[in-house]
């Protein structure tokens, strides 16, 4: 992407084009504009210190990786975006684009940096793209704007603020993850990303850090990043992962959804109500006695999930641009470079975006009555980055998702606490346990869960409608992002994983659901009013309806449990749009003069009002019940390890012997270690998912914890374990590695050494006994507390 060739190309036309419908640029001189402007991104930059400041992040980390966000990621990446699609006419979305291209820009050069073993240069990847925009004449132009279209203030100010609560919710986030060394129980996923963050660092080919000598297998894209962002500003990756990257892809996620939701709606305030919708909207519950999973796209513990969204987003406006018959032009390079990332940042993001597209290129073909090759072309190279992707990428829990209908019913508590009562943990075949057997009855119960979950659902799903109206039927971009949105909630209840990671399918196209859902309130063409009044009935009705206690395990009670809050969604509809209705009504009525013959009032667009009414309030009670939840976080104390929580705590003299091992074992040592399990003891089929001493300690290990390889996954409800708790893939090396801390020799040390490049190893007492013969044999380099770390002789 980054050859003179393809940068010189004149940007397309329709790229240029300014977005229908939008608005001035606001009140006021443009000096005024410009200071307010300025203010409000001041004050999301201020409140982004702030939050780290809050939880502990140091100040010489947080200079350092602003400087690198903005100029080894923001800066070459809007140079290249305007250089392959045009600019935007206007910078906050010129840059957010910017940061999305500057992510797949990275990853090219780190992808070549391990390749080579020049790890030590990729701090100065940006400066041959920097340079090549300065030396070509025809590039000097894209340091600029040309042709200004400001967008305006209010758009700045809204969607400030929907940076400012997503800084507020990770912040949340980052006070329920200290930073080590500390007494925390930390979710395991964290530790294990952090260990492939260090890996990530070295040189291809890459090794699963929890077992040398193990090919890594996973969409790991993401830790590359980390990776990239630890090297190029010299911060701890356990700093840059529990606190700095999260909020800067999230805005730019935000900024993306924004850009988008104004090209397809034709409308800018469309892009502050889609990205309010997307990232701090949940799942409604109006009462509901259980949750209907599938909330917040956005993840503090699942960094591949935030990852994904910036280039599923990019990916998804040049995949909207060509099912429309536009001519990306050099735009068409980010196809098959987004599309390898997506499919490897997350393996859930490019399918439901490949069924949207098939689906917007048959409603293509069908109304033009000939074969769409932009959209056939569009749809090979999707495929093809699919499979490269699963060639690369695939593993640690994807090769274990298997179909099943209705597979995600047994992890909802409505059924698994009714029908699918006593189903176990084996996968169960194309039915979930209990299904099969249950007859008619247990059908019907299924259908209800899948109503409810539905009905709460309904923020993301009201922008089908969409495809009813005969203006945006025939948009085959409405098409695309209702077949990825369905296909995505299909992969959801269409496949099993034991972690019921196939709701990914449906979080990834979280963001798609509300990009629909601002373009349906766009269409609908609201009197401000009435969309005020909506969305402030919507949040109340969220607000004030308390849930009640959880009901008796059986079906009758589970049934009126998941009936009140889907029909009190039905009810916030129905008051909504009677709301609206009344409220045109009421302006008509006052509107009423000579040009009204016999007294009679204006016609008004009841079916349009009534439809602006119904989004508004769904949106109002989404993004209620996502601020309800930070608000009632944000001023909770620190917490307090609790007895039941304290023998699962990584502990403080833990996490201090594998940050010491991080700062003095060399870049290719092996560390042995004893610790393999939650809690810490070793015991037959414990959970072998603790991941801290390679997290923290940055070093490949012997044999840590093997609860996410391949064996372990395929393993599943093997002799009625799950896969965290299967055996050792390798019992024999396994032995051996426990025979260094139980019986140690100076042969097996030797052995150890010799052949498995082990230099560390790191006792821990209270995973399982430690030899004194150890300290004779090896020499302690380091104690803390209990926990002593040797170095080999």
């Amino acid at each position: 992407m980054t050859e003179p060739a393809v940068l010189t190309q004149d940007p397309p036309a329709a790229s240029d084009a300014p977005a229908p419908g939008d608005a001035p640029a606001g009140r006021g001189g443009p000096a005024a504009r410009r200071v307010a402007a300025a203010l409000a991104w001041s004050a999301v930059l201020a409140a982004l210190v702030v939050g780290w400041w809050w939880t502990g992040t140091p100040g010489g980390d947080v200079a350092r990786y602003v400087a690198y966000w903005a100029l080894a990621l923001v800066l070459p990446g809007t140079l290249v975006h305007r250089a392959l699609r045009g600019s935007r006419g206007n910078l906050p979305e010129d840059l957010g684009y910017g940061a999305a291209v500057g992510l797949l820009l990275e990853l090219a050069a780190w992808a070549l940096a391990t390749a080579t073993g020049a790890q030590p240069a990729l701090r100065w990847w940006p400066v041959p793209v920097l340079t090549l925009f300065v030396a070509v004449p025809r590039l000097r132009r894209h340091w600029r704007i040309a042709s200004p279209r400001p967008l305006p203030l209010r758009w700045t100010l809204a969607v400030a603020g929907v940076l400012v609560l997503v800084v507020a919710w990770a912040a949340v986030g980052w006070r329920a993850n200290p930073l080590p060394p500390v007494d925390h129980v930390y979710y395991q996923d964290l530790l294990y990303h952090l260990g492939l963050v260090h890996e990530l660092t070295r040189t291809m080919p890459f090794e699963l850090p929890q077992l040398a000598g193990e090919p890594l297998r996973y969409h790991y894209l993401v830790d590359a990043h980390l990776a990239s962002a630890s090297m190029i500003t010299g911060t701890e990756p356990a700093t840059v992962l529990l606190r700095l990257w999260l909020v800067p892809v999230a805005a730019t996620a935000v900024v993306v959804t924004a850009g988008l939701a104004r090209d397809l709606s034709g409308r800018w305030w469309a892009g502050p109500v889609a990205a309010a919708t997307a990232y701090l909207g949940v799942s409604l519950t109006l009462g509901s006695a259980a949750t209907a999973s599938g909330t917040l796209p956005l993840s503090v513990e699942s960094p591949s999930q935030t990852y994904l969204l910036p280039l599923l987003l990019l990916l998804t406006g040049v995949c909207a641009d060509v099912v429309r018959g536009r001519r990306p032009g050099w735009g068409w390079a980010l196809v098959p470079a987004a599309g390898l990332a997506v499919a490897g940042a997350k393996s859930s993001g490019l399918p439901p975006l490949i069924a949207g597209v098939a689906l917007a290129g048959v409603v293509v073909a069908r109304r033009s009555r000939r074969v769409p090759w932009a959209v056939v072309t569009l749809l090979a190279v999707l495929v093809a980055a699919m499979a490269v992707g699963y060639r690369l990428f695939a593993g640690g829990g994807a090769g274990v998702l298997s179909p099943q209908v209705f597979g995600v019913l047994r992890f909802l508590a409505p059924w698994r606490e009714t029908v699918g009562a006593g189903g176990g943990i084996a996968a169960g075949g194309l039915l979930p346990p209990g299904l099969a057997a249950a007859g008619v009855s247990g059908w019907l119960f299924a259908l209800a869960v899948l109503g409810w979950w539905s009905a709460l659902q309904a923020p993301r799903f009201v922008g089908v409608l969409l495809l009813a109206r005969r203006g945006t039927r025939g948009d085959p971009a409405a098409w695309l992002l209702a077949g990825a949105l369905l296909a995505g909630a299909g992969g959801a209840w269409s496949f099993f994983h034991p972690s019921v990671s196939q709701l990914y399918f449906f979080l990834a196209v979280v963001p798609l659901g509300a990009l629909l859902t601002a373009w349906l309130l766009a269409e609908a063409r609201p009197w401000w009013p009435v969309v005020a009044v909506a969305a402030t009935v919507g949040a109340a009705a969220q607000w004030l309806l308390d849930p009640p206690a959880p009901p008796e395990r059986t079906g009758r009670a589970w049934l009126w449990a998941m009936a009140v809050p889907a029909g009190r969604v039905l009810a916030l509809a129905g008051v909504a749009a009677l709301l609206a209705v009344l409220l045109v009504a009421l302006r008509a009525r006052r509107a009423r003069g000579p040009a009204s013959p016999g007294g009679r009032l204006p016609a008004v667009p009841l079916l349009r009002t009534a439809v602006a009414g119904v989004v508004a309030a769904l949106c109002g009670a989404s993004v209620a019940g996502g601020l309800e939840w930070t608000a009632r976080r944000i001023g909770d104390p620190p917490r307090v390890l609790t007895a039941a929580e304290r023998p699962w705590a990584l502990t403080r003299d833990e996490a201090r012997a594998a940050l010491w091992l991080d700062a003095h074992a060399g870049p290719a040592d092996v560390v042995a270690t004893n610790v393999h399990c939650r809690p810490v003891r070793t015991v037959a089929h414990c959970d072998a998912r603790a991941f801290w001493v390679s997290g923290l300690g940055g070093r490949r290990t012997l044999v840590e914890s093997w609860g996410y390889t391949d064996e372990a996954l395929a393993g599943h409800a093997r002799d009625g374990f799950s896969y965290p708790r299967q055996p050792a893939p390798d019992p024999e090396l396994f032995a051996r590695n426990e025979r260094l801390f139980t019986a140690p020799t100076a042969g097996e040390l030797d052995r150890a050494r010799r052949e498995d490049g082990v230099r560390w190893l790191l006792a821990d007492p209270a995973a399982g006994p430690v030899s004194p013969e150890l300290a004779r044999l090896a020499d302690p380099a380091f104690v803390a507390g209990p926990v002593t770390v040797y170095r080999l002789r």
